[in-house]
């Protein structure tokens, strides 16, 4: 899989960024990817989306090295998202009380991909708002600007809170898939320029196979629909998206 990834602020933020995002491998064969949006009537919002990531970060480093020594394979791809998810509850919780902190300080949404590289398979949840495209098919969890945030829950039974998340995808032999924040869905026009051509920016950053070859293939069509159709997302938008090699022209 090649992987794209990309980070903007939003034209109607001005401090800081508070979308995140992370791609980390867990062994050999499992990629870890997620995305965060920090809620912007919280505190310190960036904090809140940067936090769970970099523990995201950490579960899937100690993941990779438990791995090594493991002979136990055959946990399921939904096992091990579980296993992951549980993991961020019990850190974010051990953060929330060691630091203090209070609630509106941790709310964030979160998208999760866990993909198995070896078997093309992998699950998608979504907790709170999102967007997730798979080969073409663009599914929005949307919830009226007023997401279920984890952080909200650190108080429950995990057990209980995993049991009610219902926005999950499984999926096999995909050639192209994409997580984002709802930041995908808010892009406007924002200035003016000097053609009168008109995009759909969910289909040319999620499903259009343009500048492919190029790393900075996410990067380099922000800057088009910025510049060329005078579009950009008024939320700030953090986006990765996973493309199989072979789907790839040379």
């Amino acid at each position: 899989m090649n992987i794209y990834s990309a980070l903007q602020m939003g034209d109607y933020h001005t401090l800081h960024c508070e979308d995140y995002l992370l791609t980390k491998k867990i062994g050999s064969d499992l990629l870890l990817c997620a995305v965060m949006d920090g809620c912007s009537t919280a505190m310190d919002s960036h904090f809140a989306s940067a936090i769970m990531g970099k523990i995201l970060r950490k579960i899937a480093i100690e993941k990779g090295y438990r791995d090594l020594y493991e002979k136990n394979h055959t946990k399921t791809l939904d096992e091990k998202l579980k296993e992951i998810l549980q993991d961020l509850f019990e850190e974010m919780t051990f953060v929330k009380n060691r630091l203090m902190l209070d609630e509106k300080e941790l709310l964030s949404t979160l998208i999760i991909l866990l993909y198995n590289k070896k078997e093309n398979t992998g699950v998608v949840v979504s907790v709170g708002d999102g967007v997730i495209c798979i080969d073409g098919k663009i599914t929005e969890f949307d919830r009226d600007n007023k997401p279920d945030y984890l952080a909200y829950h650190l108080h429950e039974n995990f057990e209980k809170w995993y049991a009610q998340q219902h926005q999950k995808i499984f999926f096999d032999h995909i050639n192209d898939i994409s997580i984002a924040t709802d930041g995908m869905s808010t892009f406007s026009r924002i200035k003016k320029t000097d053609n009168e051509d008109h995009i759909d920016p969910l289909e040319y950053m999620m499903i259009s196979q343009s500048n492919i070859s190029t790393e900075d293939m996410l990067n380099r069509k922000l800057k088009k629909l910025e510049h060329h159709y005078g579009l950009k997302p008024t939320d700030d938008l953090a986006i990765i998206r996973l493309i199989k090699e072979c789907s790839i022209p040379l």
